[in-house]
């Protein structure tokens, strides 16, 4: 069966719910002590939230109240879709798959499979993906790869949705609206127990062999007391700002069941609605008294570039009280940060504020923390050791182009270990960049009926990150993922090298170049930056080409071929991120063509 219906009507004026929609939920709750994460379940840890008087809030584009959503109202009504759920013939243990709009309804919907045993699975929502093929083949295979028995998004999204599903053994395609129509069983509210799959979380990048990472009540109270408790410090007062989409590990742990297990108050502003008018974020923060709140360098980066050309956006800001702004979800580009700094240090921020942090979706989300307060660990290392000897080297801050500049992310979380280890499986000490493992209770069951992927990603219970990284003392540094590395002439070459000197020159920007190797003729190697173009003259593009290929030469020591595709056509994953590999594949199959070269 595979249905849909309109939405339900607004309430009625003058009733609790339609006096909601104007008034945000409090900061606190006074006569609800603070509990951070120690609960045995997330349903345990809302049907504690759900006494006091916090939430969620959903603002517009221009930061107008849409909706507010207590953690009590939040419950009444998960507790009435398990029923629903229970009704329409989805059983304990089932998946239902999730179209992780920024919304009211994807948390009812969320919540209502926990009270009912049952494993949502967030999906991405088209709007994080540049071509209508591209995204249906990958909800497509996450749909088929979680075996989900619904699939429940908004009614905008129903057709495109049924469209990828076709085939596939459903009992319902539609939206919240549809599990109306089905009876309330009263024996659907059974919520699971600690150790119980508690949801399915798809990577980020995950494309053609999607890998489900498998979640558990545990796993998330673990990692929940490790951000709450530890890293963020959280206390009665604290208010956190989102923009980051449910569907990514950022937006649906840290600023959704986080804040939930720790009884705060968060203020959203939907994806898309950032794109178009990144400072309403900072309006809300500076309005509501925002204290905590996340994103990746190109987040922070759309501000500053925004406030630079309409200055007056940023009129009457204060966001004096925001404590904790972190970086996390990519590379951390210092630069970007520090021309945020400058931006809004007149408008109350301190570049103290900034917290680094690491994680993935495999360990829920935090691995490591910078402490609070000091602002961003800064360290320059020689390029040339780094490439050649896999060792950071310290070198002067104006060594130029003969340094590498990276961010620490921090310590490992509190009940956690981590190691960094070399080809041959050793343990390497301070400075010597190796492949980073974590371990602890916040480490993922493994990949949803993948054991082959499973297998290879845990060993005796330590997690292979897949990434890169060094110690300076007990400090953590990222330098990339292993499998991005490229190798030329014997060298270790990092792509964001190259890309991040291609995107300073004029006229480009952050996600304009991607940094690839491919096979020449001969069958060596071709070291190869494909490059968005958007002037349309000749001799434009030749100048371009000339800047781009001697601004590398100079960098990094590399001679590049220079290729220039349409503006927007390099692909990237559905949290904003540049999805390197795929840019690969789609050049070499010829989806992404180049542009007449001068």
């Amino acid at each position: 069966m595979q249905t849909s219906v309109l939405a339900t009507s607004a309430p009625a004026a003058g009733t609790v719910e339609a006096q909601l929609l104007r008034v945000p939920t409090p900061s606190e709750s006074p006569h609800l002590p603070v509990r951070l994460a120690d609960f045995p379940t997330i349903t345990a840890a809302l049907d504690y939230a759900a006494r006091g008087e916090t939430g969620f809030n959903f603002y517009d584009a221009r930061g107008t109240l849409a909706t507010a959503l207590p953690y009590r109202e939040l419950r009444d009504q998960a507790v009435v879709m398990a029923g629903r759920l229970a009704g329409a013939g989805v059983h304990p243990g089932d998946r239902v798959a999730l179209l992780a709009a920024t919304g009211p309804d994807f948390l009812v919907m969320f919540f209502g499979c926990l009270y009912g045993a049952i494993i949502p699975v967030p999906l991405p929502l088209p709007t994080a993906f540049g071509r209508r093929e591209n995204y249906v083949d990958q909800i497509r295979g996450q749909i088929k790869s979680s075996g989900a028995r619904l699939v429940i998004g908004a009614q905008e999204f129903v057709p495109i949705v049924t469209e990828a599903s076709t085939g596939l053994d459903l009992i319902l395609v539609g939206t919240r609206a549809d599990l109306n129509a089905a009876p309330e069983r009263s024996d659907g509210v059974r919520p699971g127990g600690t150790d119980m799959l508690a949801y399915i979380q798809y990577s980020s990048g995950s494309t053609r062999f999607p890998t489900g990472v498998c979640v558990t009540h545990a796993n998330l109270m673990a990692n929940g007391r490790s951000m709450c408790r530890d890293g963020l410090k959280l206390r009665a007062g604290d208010r956190a700002v989102s923009w980051l989409p449910f569907f990514h590990d950022m937006g649906l742990v840290g600023f959704m069941l986080a804040p939930l297990v720790s009884q705060a108050t968060v203020d959203y502003l939907a994806t898309e609605d950032f794109a178009r008018r990144p400072l309403t974020w900072l309006k809300l923060l500076s309005e509501n008294g925002g204290t905590v709140s996340y994103a990746p360098s190109f987040g922070y980066e759309l501000c500053a570039r925004r406030v630079s050309t309409r200055g007056e956006g940023a009129r009457g800001l204060d966001l004096s009280r925001w404590r904790v702004a972190g970086i996390g979800g990519e590379m951390i580009k210092p630069q970007v940060m520090l021309q945020f700094a400058d931006a809004f240090r007149p408008h109350g921020f301190s570049d103290k504020a900034f917290c680094a942090s690491y994680g993935l979706a495999e360990c829920v989300l935090a691995a490591t923390f910078a402490e609070l307060g000091a602002g961003m660990t800064i360290d320059h290392v020689a390029k040339d050791a780094l490439a050649q000897d896999h060792r950071a080297v310290p070198i002067a801050a104006d060594a130029g182009d003969r340094a590498r500049v990276f961010v620490a992310c921090g310590k490992v979380v509190a009940e956690h270990q981590m190691e960094i280890r070399g080809p041959d499986g050793a343990v390497l000490g301070e400075r010597q960049v190796g492949r980073v493992f974590f371990h602890g209770p916040s480490v993922m069951q493994g990949y949803f009926n993948d054991p082959d992927a499973t297998a290879e990603a845990l060993n005796n219970g330590w997690l292979d990150t897949g990434d890169l990284g060094y110690w300076i003392a007990d400090e953590l540094v990222i330098v990339g993922r292993a499998k991005d590395m490229l190798i030329i002439n014997g060298r270790n070459i990092w792509p964001q090298d190259i890309e991040w000197t291609v995107e300073h020159m004029d006229g480009l920007r952050s996600g304009d170049s991607a940094a690839i190797v491919l096979t020449a003729e001969d069958g060596g190697d071709r070291p190869t930056i494909l490059v968005q173009c958007r002037p349309t003259d000749a001799a434009d593009r030749t100048r371009l080409m000339t800047e781009v290929r001697a601004r590398v030469m100079e960098a990094v020591g590399v001679a590049c071929e220079v290729v220039l595709v349409p503006p927007r056509s390099l692909p990237k994953t559905s949290s904003g991120k540049l999805a390197r590999g795929k840019a690969k594949t789609l050049f070499m199959s010829g989806e992404l063509t180049a542009l007449e070269q001068p």
